[in-house]
């Protein structure tokens, strides 16, 4: 087996970026002795090894692999997918999950404290260095996939859960498969009970939160089924961003003790490592890193959740005034943030 890796160099000399992230993941988990060879792409240099050769495989990104094993070619656009197929064992050198302990409520001001002007990718890094796969992301949208691209990318062990309401888009689920592809991972899919779900149901019928309010059934096909997620998990991570509502969100915490929900350890801790960004900032990030997002954000939807309580946003509108629009401001949440929301 021959690994060969096509790397683009900037018209200013300069390496691209990706390129950089890349060979820097690969010496992470010590596989970057496993590259064979290194060509270039020049930028405005047609005549470069590595411009021929994207020329010849019909492939203009980089970095770029290509695989040669028993005279075929494989070629590889992601660097994550590239080390998913052919070194799926991988880990990152020297980064193991520690025995963690309970954390005192002096531990985590200090942390919250020293984490909250570091980089998403410091914090998420934290967490899984601390917890690994007992830190479990849990993914819906786009901020979240930013999320498991950067833990993708750090080579530590994690997890992945998503609320299955069982009335998302078409779109979002077919959104799931191409990141769970993408990416490799497994993710756990949570779905309500059936017998409280056909209770509601049958007592309310399927759009009664147009007349009284979304909390009950979110109770039913978001709040439980999210309780049986965390259950045993020591952490997990959110997309949560203060500028999403200031109303509900403009005081988290990039790094907190959970109290809105209970583990079988006794504490539950909470990352919010996008907690600081903005929105631009976070496709920013998708746009350069080509991370996979829901097709409906190319339909005018900004804020995705379910599809009887998620419309597109008109021009203007705050992202999250299109989820639950018919209600005030300060109620659209689901309550898998808010303890106050989840106990009124």
């Amino acid at each position: 087996m021959t690994i060969t890796m096509v790397k683009k160099q900037l018209a200013s000399g300069e390496p691209c970026k990706k390129c950089v992230q890349a060979e820097e993941m690969l010496k992470q988990r010590g596989l970057w002795d496993k590259v064979d060879n290194v060509v270039f792409a020049v930028e405005g240099e047609p005549d470069s090894a590595g411009m021929k050769l994207s020329e010849r495989l019909d492939v203009s990104i980089a970095p770029l692999f290509i695989v040669e094993r028993d005279g075929a070619e494989t070629v590889f656009k992601s660097v994550i997918r590239f080390i998913k197929a052919e070194f799926p064992e991988s880990r990152a050198v020297g980064k193991r999950p520690i025995d963690a302990g309970k954390l005192s409520p002096e531990q985590l001001s200090d942390l919250a404290d020293e984490y909250q002007p570091k980089s998403p990718n410091k914090i998420i890094e934290w967490a899984l260095r601390r917890y690994g796969t007992d830190c479990a992301i849990a993914f819906s949208g786009a901020e979240d996939v930013v999320l498991i691209d950067m833990a993708a990318k750090s080579g530590l062990p994690f997890s992945v859960f998503c609320l299955d309401t069982g009335r998302l888009h078409p779109e979002t689920y077919r959104f799931i498969d191409r990141v769970r592809e993408h990416y490799g991972i497994d993710i756990r899919m949570m779905a309500p009970l059936t017998e409280p779900l056909q209770a509601f149901v049958r007592k309310k019928g399927l759009f009664s939160f147009y007349e009284d309010g979304h909390p009950e059934c979110c109770g039913v096909r978001k709040l439980e089924p999210l309780k049986r997620a965390l259950a045993p998990q020591r952490a997990w991570v959110t997309g949560q961003r203060k500028d999403q509502s200031p109303a509900t969100r403009g005081d988290i915490d990039v790094i907190g003790l959970d109290e809105s929900h209970h583990n079988q350890a006794g504490q539950l801790i909470k990352c919010n490592p996008l907690a600081n960004w903005t929105s631009q900032e976070v496709w920013e990030y998708i746009r350069d890193n080509d991370v996979p997002y829901n097709e409906l954000h190319d339909q005018g939807f900004i804020s995705i959740g379910c599809e009887p309580c998620t419309r597109a946003s008109r021009p203007g509108e705050h992202e999250r005034a299109a989820r639950w629009w018919w209600e005030l401001a300060t109620q659209r949440e689901c309550g898998l943030h808010s303890e106050a929301l989840q106990s009124s």
